[in-house]
């Protein structure tokens, strides 16, 4: 006699990721081509086609824990192929964006960060904190002196620090928890799910497998698999080598200027400013094209939670190019007012991060070393 479950329907869940763009779930009446055109989904308990009988009931536990949704890129070849229309992509996204709330905290920064009627509040927040704190501890100067056009001299770098740092921690903090649940999680799913039989994760395996997998991740060899939408793979290197090679720079001109106490600005022949200007203008060009490329897709879901998050690093590429040029040219009004909205562009990236789309860069990065350490 087969075994008996009992199913308890979440129809919030549903709600919410109709809301986030999986609207056409219901349309699915398990075909299962999706898993068959599939370029990346494996011969055992492949997907989509679980997922969206899932959804479609509002299994949320099943879902939100299951590593399996971080292993699709949405590359699209599902969605085209779907005889019924029920972009099984799209509703796979959706998911991913409500496990990427349902792992962060606190809850309500989450559902502002993914409401378009936040925004404003959001861009805020950054602006009334350097403000206040600028004027409290006279790091800020709206009207700087001299000749020479120095950002530190509006915007004190002891100031940037003074905010960034504590928020770098903060993330961290608010990652490290949401990482630790999210490993749980998909591990003893897997185990209720016999796809390993392993009861204990071990930890050194799993890192093995995290290391397997970062060359897989630096190429992004797997959007070449995709046929429908490989032109993004393009676009989405740039923008990932781009977001590579500022972190760089940042944490080398950190250290120049605590430590060697060597203040800005540089001069345009170090080659630590080359790598700047090269991960600044990838990073406009990478945005814009992944902005191209959505807009061509007319058949695609695109919600307030792509935008948002496209809007934020075209903004941010633009800001600080044209913060250096108008420098360049002289136009120090123009330079230090471009140099604040930056630094709020920069802000809401960063400590937003963990609750944004962008946060999916770590939760597939783990679910594929999951998949690797169980062999998937």
């Amino acid at each position: 006699m087969a075994d008996k479950y009992l199913i308890e329907p979440d129809l919030n869940f549903v709600k919410k990721i109709v809301g986030l763009g999986g609207d056409t779930l219901k349309k699915c009446f398990q075909c299962a081509t999706c898993s068959v055109v599939c370029p990346i989904s494996p011969d055992n308990k492949p997907f989509p086609r679980k997922e969206m009988i899932a959804a479609s009931w509002g299994l949320k536990d099943k879902l939100v824990t299951n590593a399996d949704i971080w292993l699709c890129h949405q590359c699209g070849d599902c969605s085209t192929m779907c005889p019924r229309g029920a972009r099984p992509g799209d509703v796979l996204g959706a998911i991913r964006s409500y496990a990427i709330s349902e792992y962060a905290t606190p809850k309500w920064l989450g559902e502002a960060v993914n409401d378009p009627k936040k925004l404003p509040m959001l861009l805020g927040i950054p602006v009334v904190i350097f403000i206040v704190l600028g004027l409290i501890t006279g790091l800020l100067d709206f009207s700087p002196e001299g000749d020479k056009i120095a950002h530190s001299s509006f915007f004190s770098s002891w100031l940037v620090d003074l905010i960034f740092v504590p928020l770098a921690a903060w993330v961290a903090v608010v990652f490290g928890m949401g990482i630790k649940r999210f490993v749980n999680d998909i591990h003893n799913n897997a185990v209720l799910e016999g796809k390993t039989d392993k009861t204990k994760l071990e930890i050194c395996g799993f890192l093995k497998a995290l290391v397997k997998v970062l060359p897989t991740i630096l190429k992004h060899s797997k959007f070449s698999e995709c046929g429908e939408n490989k032109d993004r793979a393009t676009a989405h290197l740039m923008v990932f080598y781009s977001f590579l090679g500022l972190f760089i720079v940042t944490n080398i001109f950190f250290v120049v200027l605590y430590v060697f106490q060597i203040h800005g600005p540089y001069s345009q022949m170090n080659p630590v400013k080359w790598l700047a200007n090269i991960s600044g203008v990838a990073l406009i060009i990478g945005s814009a094209l992944m902005i191209k490329n959505r807009l061509a897709k007319t058949d695609q879901t695109s919600s307030y939670k792509d935008w948002y998050l496209l809007g934020l690093v075209l903004g941010l590429g633009l800001s600080g190019m044209l913060t250096e040029m108008t420098r360049l040219a002289g136009f120090a009004g123009a330079s230090y007012f471009l140099y604040f909205v930056h630094l709020v562009f920069v802000f809401n990236l960063f400590a937003f991060l963990p609750f944004s789309k962008l946060a999916h860069f770590v939760y597939r990065t783990i679910a594929m070393a999951y998949a690797e350490y169980g062999n998937r």
